[in-house]
């Protein structure tokens, strides 16, 4: 199956100025395979390592040198490394962390070698103060569960994903299209982007077996609680992942995941499954202009899971009449998968932060949803499940910031609002008038692409 990591791929090995790879992400998201697919379309020879399986490989990298290092690996496993026809994988490299630190020697000493390093708890080990980054002497890249648009590639519905690419704005847009997307919107929002599912599904058009796939795939998750700690520890964990999956896009209240658990050992757990990039946490912002930053409360965010399929197994919902259970969960999964695409879809060598603003006034709280950064400008995003909603948050924003643009994500075809009125029951403004972008919540991955301006005065 195809992943937009590909591509950066190969944009990485043509590059003079290539430095050694490390490809972050959570357990399961394809880190491996699509290395491997990389590296046999690419490269004459090729060695994948596993320091977490092959753990009598660690001592080779006490010694810091590369050029031993290969001569060993080449004795080993017959396979010669030694030029740019060469790949060698080191995969689960945090099992051995001097093998980080050896990466920056790859780069200085042997540059013609081409080096991708993976780990899915890599960011655990790079939280210790005991192991130094060669900062500078590699580059990153980040991996997710498979996006909407490489599930649709999947499916064998390019077309779909060339229309929705294609998509310039003030274009009209195909109802026919959009009616069919919507219902593919909607099998993703089940399944998942976790590519063992797509593929069973790809492969059986099947929806029953999938809750089995989405059971294993938790059974691993919680299978790795077992290196963090105490039992105590691993079962605040668990508390938190299901926590967090019946409360997506709502603001975290520790007392609420666990009473007879303290707040730091709730904050630790929250804090432990961002490392692994099981969930994200949306940070609370106060900043309407670049650089967005967090709100000096840091405990103030709101969870998003990686994956939306695994999401709906935790929170039990089953699979059985997909056109008809989104009733009551409509509006967090409208959430979820909105986060979820502008995060996979985000430039690949750098890491989306997402934020939300929070207002809490009397008589007039507010809540934004998402805020985003374009180009140089920062933007309130509303996130509605259906084809209405009020945006009376939206407009508090606008308002409050001086902004003059919204965006809204919702189930309908994509238009361009200019010039709205909107009502305020606010001291200083009681009437603004605005410019709405409204697009179809299926269209988040190309949000980027899109040339969205803001009107100033």
């Amino acid at each position: 199956m195809f992943r937009n990591l590909e591509n950066h791929l190969l944009d990485w090995k043509k590059r003079k100025n290539r430095k050694p790879l490390i490809l972050r992400g959570a357990r399961q998201v394809g880190k491996t395979y699509t290395v491997q697919k990389f590296a046999r379309d690419n490269y004459a020879h090729f060695l994948k390592i596993n320091l977490e399986k092959q753990n009598n490989l660690h001592s080779l990298f006490e010694k810091m040198d590369p050029k031993q290092i290969i001569q060993e690996l080449t004795a080993l496993f017959q396979i010669p490394l030694m030029n740019e026809n060469s790949l060698l994988f080191i995969d689960e490299i945090q099992a051995a962390p001097k093998a980080i630190r050896v990466l920056r020697y790859f780069y200085e000493d042997m540059p013609e070698l081409h080096v991708i390093s993976a780990g899915s708890l890599l960011d655990h080990t790079l939280n210790e103060k005991t192991y130094s980054m060669p900062v500078g002497r590699v580059e990153f890249a980040y991996m997710y569960p498979m996006s909407f648009y490489e599930f649709l590639i999947a499916i064998g519905e390019n077309g779909l994903m060339q229309a929705i690419q294609n998509y310039k704005l003030n274009d009209a847009f195909s109802e026919v299209i959009h009616s069919r997307i919507l219902e593919l919107l909607r099998t993703y929002y089940f399944i998942g982007g976790m590519p063992e599912a797509v593929k069973y599904y790809v492969d059986t058009r099947d929806l029953s077996g999938i809750e089995q796939i989405h059971s294993n795939l938790i059974s691993s998750i919680q299978y790795d609680f077992s290196k963090f700690g105490t039992r105590k520890q691993q079962d605040s964990l668990i508390d938190v992942l299901n926590y967090a999956a019946r409360n997506i896009g709502r603001k975290v209240v520790y007392s609420h995941v666990n009473k007879n658990a303290s707040s730091l050992t709730i904050k630790d757990a929250f804090l432990k499954l961002k490392m692994s990039r099981i969930i994200h946490l949306v940070r609370q912002t106060k900043s309407s202009s670049v650089p967005l930053t967090p709100h000096k409360r840091k405990d103030v965010f709101k969870p998003i899971f990686y994956d939306i399929g695994l999401l709906n197994h935790l929170a039990g919902i089953r699979l059985i009449d997909i056109q008809n259970l989104l009733t009551a969960h409509e509006g967090s999964l409208a959430e979820q998968f909105i986060f979820q695409e502008l995060i996979s879809n985000n430039e690949i060598w750098k890491e989306f932060k997402p934020f939300y603003w929070l207002r809490e006034a009397k008589n007039s709280n507010a809540e934004i949803d998402c805020i985003i950064q374009l180009q140089n400008t920062v933007f309130p995003v509303e996130i509605k499940a259906g084809k209405r909603g009020t945006l009376k948050s939206l407009h508090v924003y606008l308002a409050e910031k001086g902004k003059k643009t919204g965006i809204r994500f919702n189930a309908d075809v994509p238009s361009i609002g200019s010039g709205l009125k909107a009502n305020l029951n606010l001291l200083d403004k009681k009437q603004i008038t605005y410019s709405l972008i409204s697009l179809p919540l299926y269209m988040a991955g190309i949000l980027r692409s899109l040339k969205v301006d803001e009107a100033e005065d």
